[in-house]
């Protein structure tokens, strides 16, 4: 197909607009903005959506205000190149809640979701024997042509690979109840009220119980949360193609290598999602991931809650003994509230918009030492034809293959070569040979591009926030780094480069512009054990609290972190109408 080409930077400003919606159906609100409300959300991302909605629900009156012309946080479609429909940040679903699907009636909202089988794809660069192409792995649902397609490296991988399945299942399983309920405070089983340590007890009672269901293999299970996922995966198995590609899972998103200490929950976190009953499937949803904030979006607004975009926040209004007052917009309008949730950052939240003298010090000093380093640089591409790879030739009919739908890794080779690619980050330098996760959306749905031509989203990292020096991203930068990202491409798949229509290059100081994400982090923080449960976003302020009465964290910077899952939402809604109970 032959079109006209374009080349859009991610700072630079480009029409943008709504996929599938009005700007008018997202305000949700049958007239101007009140000056009064029970409850105020800061932020439209995929938490604020749900946490509003669950609000509504409880019997409050709720406002949602968005800085952003557009509702859905990370989670939005942007047509940022004309007839090219991308999900912009984040890109597949899998973690989100089955409750909220259930309680939110999200399918009768309108929300979609396309199921990938396959779901990994990691084609090898090497010269083919005997004239056949390179060999690639393919993983899927069906486990006996999983175990064929790992046989091709290690006949004693797959076979354990339904073990290491089976293990890491039952992982997921004791920690799944987690995730659903509010951290348990332990400074309140010996300072609370009674009613306070009723219910720290019965939370108490859930960690237990995960630690029973795993029995007697509670310490291997340990080892997986704190050791480094090459520790892990080399004790499962030994070829390097199965063990990288797995190795991607514990990485993603984290300025970390598969040698750092921990790395084996970020992996745990990218398998306990569900989609339509099957565990640990991902997929896309139609018509890109604003697809389903508008679902969520029309949920809240059908309960009652009203949307604002376009309505930044300014500064959080405290009384002088540090309680809630509401909220002032940057044009200098108060909206009165008793209580304030922040899906913001924590930083934001509280480095920024809250006055600074009305916070506890020892407060202050810990959020501003929240890790929230970031390797990602999100490259979205408009294409005029399927990448064509060396390892899985394209059929003649133009039509996508199976492995086009899947999530496909580059420069995955073995955990050596992810190492490395963290290493040059490590010392300020975009990675030489960057891990990169290429997802092509509209292989299974049509609609997000013109006939004919693809979306292609490139996860890529590692890329540091700031360069080597105290340097600075800019165009020629950012330029540098997606052609070497593309050269990276071409190699697998010759001719990807000739097919590129348009780009949007979105380095961690982009991430951090756009869309609020902390120094790029796409979990608001990173996930390491540091910054986990009991101590996320800081020890004694996990439960969605904070020193000031009436000001919530509801989005990923609080318990269980990052990812679209939209239980920070909905723990956060409920603590606060417990909460409003007693104010």
């Amino acid at each position: 197909m032959a079109a006209k080409r374009f080349l859009w930077l991610g700072t630079r400003s480009a029409p943008l607009h709504f996929w599938g919606c009005s700007r008018a159906a997202h305000s949700g609100a049958s007239g101007s903005l009140k000056r009064e409300y029970d409850a105020i959300v800061v932020g439209a991302g995929h938490n604020g959506l749900v946490a509003a909605a669950y609000l509504q629900k409880g019997g409050l009156k709720t406002v949602v205000l968005e800085r952003r012309h557009i509702v859905g946080g990370a989670a939005v479609t942007e047509e940022i190149i004309p007839g090219f429909h991308f999900s912009r940040a984040s890109y597949l679903l899998s973690l989100l809640r089955p409750q909220i699907y259930k309680e939110l009636e999200l399918k009768r909202h309108g929300l979609k979701v396309l199921l990938r089988d396959p779901y990994s794809f990691t084609p090898m660069l090497e010269d083919g024997q005997d004239g056949r192409s390179p060999r690639s792995l393919l993983l899927g649902n069906n486990m006996a042509e999983t175990q064929k397609q790992i046989a091709q490296f290690s006949v004693k991988d797959a076979e354990a690979f339904p073990k290491y399945e089976t293990f890491m299942s039952r992982l997921v399983s004791a920690i799944d109840p987690l995730l659903d309920t509010c951290p348990v405070d332990l400074a309140v089983l010996s300072q609370g009220s009674l009613l306070q340590r009723l219910k720290a007890l019965q939370g108490l009672r859930t960690l237990i119980h995960a630690g029973f269901t795993l029995g007697k293999e509670l310490p291997q299970y340990y080892e997986v949360l704190t050791a480094p996922i090459s520790k892990i995966l080399d004790f499962w198995f030994e070829s390097e193609p199965l063990k990288a590609t797995l190795a991607t899972d514990a990485v993603i998103g984290a300025m970390a290598s598969p040698h750092t200490p921990g790395s084996g929950y970020v992996l745990l976190h990218h398998v306990m999602g569900e989609l339509e009953g099957r565990r640990g499937a991902w997929g896309y949803v139609t018509g890109g991931m604003g697809a389903l904030s508008q679902a969520l979006a029309r949920a809240a607004t059908e309960l009652g809650a009203e949307i604002f975009t376009e309505k930044e926040v300014a500064k959080i209004l405290l009384s002088s003994d540090r309680k809630v007052k509401g909220v002032c917009l940057k044009d200098g309008t108060e909206v009165k509230s008793l209580l304030v949730l922040s899906n913001a950052s924590p930083q934001l939240t509280f480095l920024e918009l809250t006055p600074q003298e009305l916070l506890p010090p020892e407060f202050v000093q810990r959020i501003s030492q929240f890790d929230t380093r970031s390797p990602v640089t999100k490259i979205n591409v408009a294409v005029d034809q399927l990448p064509n790879f060396l390892a899985a030739p394209n059929s003649n009919d133009g039509h996508p293959s199976p492995h086009h739908q899947s999530s496909i890794h580059l420069n995955c080779e073995d955990m050596h070569t992810v190492h490395q690619a963290f290493e040059d980050a490590s010392h300020g330098r975009p990675s030489h040979r960057p891990m990169i996760e290429l997802c092509i959306p509209s292989a299974l749905d049509s609609t997000l591009a013109p006939p004919g031509c693809h979306v292609i989203s490139l996860f890529t990292q590692y890329t540091p926030y700031m360069l080597a020096g105290g340097k600075q991203w800019n165009n020629h930068e950012r330029d540098d780094y997606a052609d070497r990202v593309f050269d990276c491409v071409e190699a697998y798949a010759p001719g990807f480069k000739a097919s590129v229509i348009g780009r949007d290059v979105l380095t961690p100081p982009d991430l951090e512009q756009i869309f609020g994400l902390p120094g790029g982090n796409i979990f608001h923080g990173a996930m390491s054990l540091d910054q986990l449960y009991f101590a996320r976003p800081m020890p004694s302020y996990s439960s969605y609290r904070s020193p000031v009465q009436g000001l919530y964290l509801c989005g990923s910077g609080a318990h269980p972190g990052g990812g679209v899952m939209g239980a920070v939402g909905r723990n956060a809604a409920r603590t606060v109408l417990e909460d409003f109970k007693n104010l």
